[in-house]
């Protein structure tokens, strides 16, 4: 993991194991379907699955609302704000980098991914069991960062400005408008387009440090600019989110309302390619 600027929001399965055993002992979240984390998990992990749990109205009141939602989820996990949090799936994908996202947006303020995912850690040989207890309950609530986020009045208003990246994450067909996931299919104007797989290399964990940003760079998305990630609904734009951060970029937001508002919105301007 060297050559990131932020390197402490993975961690490897080594370093897990050995929190694991002496401490200071992390919250273990298994993000996968719960019929995988039955199949087997790190012991002691407790299990949420917040796939298909998604937001298609950023205006205020319905905003709140999920986010309410969501922060509970995560209190009836035992997350609170002295204890370190470690995310994982099957590699450091997208399910795992949704829930880096949220707890970032609460401020949390220790949160990690194992790089990698449970596919590393059972590649290194490390224990697995199908045991699984009660999870812990806490009251914690977290504290929006406004920063981190960014609904579709931010977005509108972002259109065209020279000091912003609108980043599309999805694939060649929903970018081009040809796969249609919504209302409509197309992309916001102006979007540059990288999709998230190609964050990871082929063992499922993420690209090394100067791979990563010279793909970036290369698309004109760079650190002096603000960039807003996007895609279907907030999991795949959450892992661009997450990548950007390894990187130390010091602006970037998740449009976590995604196409699926931004596209069923006729009153909103797309482009076709």
């Amino acid at each position: 993991m060297s050559g990131y600027t932020n390197p402490e929001l993975l961690i490897t399965a080594a370093d897990l194991a050995r929190a694991l055993e002496e401490g200071p002992r992390p919250l273990v979240i298994d993000l996968r379907p719960p019929e995988d984390f039955a199949g087997g998990h790190i012991v002691g992990a407790v299990h949420l699955d917040l796939w298909g749990v998604s937001l298609i109205d950023t205006d205020p009141a319905p905003l709140k609302a999920f986010m309410w939602m969501v922060d509970h989820l995560f209190n009836l996990r035992g997350v609170d704000a002295k204890t370190p949090v470690v995310l994982y799936d099957e590699q450091s994908g997208i399910r795992a980098a949704r829930a880096f996202w949220f707890l970032e947006y609460f401020g949390h303020p220790r949160v990690q991914v194992l790089d990698g995912g449970f596919g590393r850690w059972v590649h290194a040989g490390l224990p697995v069991t199908r045991a699984a207890a009660p999870p812990p309950k806490s009251s914690w609530a977290g504290v929006p960062q406004e920063q981190t986020i960014a609904t579709w009045r931010d977005v509108k208003e972002r259109l065209g400005r020279r000091d912003v990246v609108i980043l599309d994450t999805r694939s060649d067909g929903e970018y081009a408008g040809t796969t249609v996931r919504a209302k409509r299919g197309g992309a916001i104007p102006g979007a540059v387009h990288i999709e998230w797989t190609r964050n990871l290399g082929p063992d499922g964990a993420f690209k090394p440090a100067g791979e990563l940003r010279a793909m970036y760079e290369a698309a004109g998305v760079t650190p002096d600019k603000e960039v807003v990630t996007y895609c279907q609904g907030g999991y795949r734009a959450a892992h661009s989110y997450l990548a950007l951060r390894l990187l130390g970029y010091p602006r970037v937001r998740t449009y976590t309302g995604s196409w699926k508002e931004w596209g069923d919105r006729e009153d909103l301007p797309i482009e076709r390619r």
